[in-house]
């Protein structure tokens, strides 16, 4: 089990995780990413930003 990037509370990723899966974090509810599969890592997932129709 790997650790919240922002609160370093224990997140749990699913075992059939796929690289760029957004799991959230349930005590600050922060979105992760998973960065990489072999490691395990977890970051922050990017905010995304509206387009306005650009």
């Amino acid at each position: 089990m790997l650790n919240c990037t922002e609160c370093e509370s224990p997140v749990s990723v699913p075992a059939d995780a796929v690289e760029g899966e957004i799991v959230a974090c349930d005590v600050c509810s922060a979105e992760l990413e998973v960065a990489c599969l072999e490691p395990l890592e977890l970051i922050l997932a990017p905010e995304l930003s509206e387009d306005w129709g650009e």
